[in-house]
């Protein structure tokens, strides 16, 4: 499938985004929503930063003190045999059943803007930050839904009490409102449709359990984007293809012709990440009408195959205008690009069921 990448990319990389504070250090800035606003292309970054270590044998992990609001910083030694620290995003208890005990970085939203979709300046301070118990390890893959003249912003939110999803909404960009959270652990990779289709608002997401299922996608209805229900299996993992391991919902779903077009991201066992796409109904999109058999995106070139957490292409966001779809994405967990593909092409590689 013919894919134009920017020839600037990587738009946005971590060394373009100045610490929030002076002691810590940019290590990601990475799978942005997408939001228009007065004719600038918002990218909300997710940035991942984590604190200074002079000694390469500690690790530092950071949290949330929510009634202080301030960040704490833990200090443990890598010949701390207790500890697991294989895998450089989160430190394990070897001695405890949750999946991990720390972060290695503290994640939150900060805005880049752009009139001509290819030149990004990032704001100097955050945009949310972690302030909730519920957010202690941070905030991250933001989601942007835009109904009207307000935009519905929510996030994957980590806690040692697990990730679920929260939502702020805000009309300019500068004052939110605090919604709280809208799934609840473990779940993530929600995407709000951007109208109601016959009196209802709905939502894809991705619960994860640990005693049956899979990393799948679900959808669910609401009659007020605060409380979901009706919750029903939607998509299931194609087994020996590119979306095998685990999948969840990318881009925010929009209207074509002939059904709601959502752009997804699906993963391998071996943790290869592409991107999708997956066609709804227009009236009932809990009826799945067509789906892509190979890729759309995946990663082949250099900065989507080397980063913090190679071989990953993951979009957040889209931009469609005049039959041109451009997705921004994440690479590598470290910085953002953008692609071009035309909405023909995207609808020519669906397979209908």
């Amino acid at each position: 499938m013919k894919a134009y990448r920017y020839k600037e990319n990587p738009l946005v990389t971590p060394a373009d985004v100045k610490p929030h504070r002076p002691d810590f250090e940019v290590i990601g800035a990475f799978n942005a929503g997408i939001a228009t606003y007065n004719d600038e292309i918002l990218m909300l970054l997710r940035v991942a930063e984590r604190p200074i270590s002079e000694d390469p044998n500690v690790v530092k992990a950071p949290m949330l003190n929510p009634v202080t609001q301030e960040l704490e910083i833990r200090e443990l030694s890598r010949h701390d045999a207790a500890y697991d620290f294989s895998d450089p995003r989160v430190i394990r208890n070897r001695h405890s059943q949750a999946s991990f005990e720390y972060l290695t970085s503290i994640s939150y939203i900060r805005i880049a803007r752009s009139k001509d979709g290819h030149h990004f300046t990032i704001d100097d301070q955050p945009f949310v930050f972690p302030s909730t118990e519920l957010e202690i390890f941070g905030i991250e893959d933001p989601r942007v839904t835009q109904i009207d003249d307000v935009y519905y912003i929510y996030f994957s939110a980590v806690s040692p009490v697990g990730i679920g999803e929260s939502m702020v909404s805000t009309r300019d960009f500068q004052s939110v409102t605090h919604h709280g959270m809208i799934f609840g652990p473990d779940n993530k990779d929600v995407l709000i449709f951007p109208e109601k289709i016959n009196g209802k608002y709905y939502a894809l997401h991705r619960p994860t359990t640990k005693s049956a299922g899979k990393p799948e996608m679900w959808i669910a209805e609401s009659d007020n984007l605060q409380y979901w229900g009706n919750h029903r299996h939607l998509l299931a993992l194609r087994s020996g293809m590119w979306d095998s391991g685990r999948i969840g919902g990318g881009a925010v779903p929009f209207r074509t012709e002939k059904g709601w077009l959502e752009l997804y991201h699906g993963a391998t066992e071996e943790h290869r990440y592409c991107m999708g796409a997956v066609l709804l109904d227009l009236d009932d999109p809990s009826k799945v009408i067509a789906r892509s058999h190979s890729p759309i995106l995946e990663p082949e070139a250099e900065y989507e195959r080397n980063g913090f957490f190679g071989d990953v292409v993951f979009s957040c966001g889209v931009v469609v205008r005049d039959g041109v779809v451009r997705m921004y994405y994440g690479v590598a967990d470290t910085s953002m690009a953008c692609v071009e593909l035309q909405l023909e092409d995207i609808m020519n590689t669906l397979e209908y069921v």
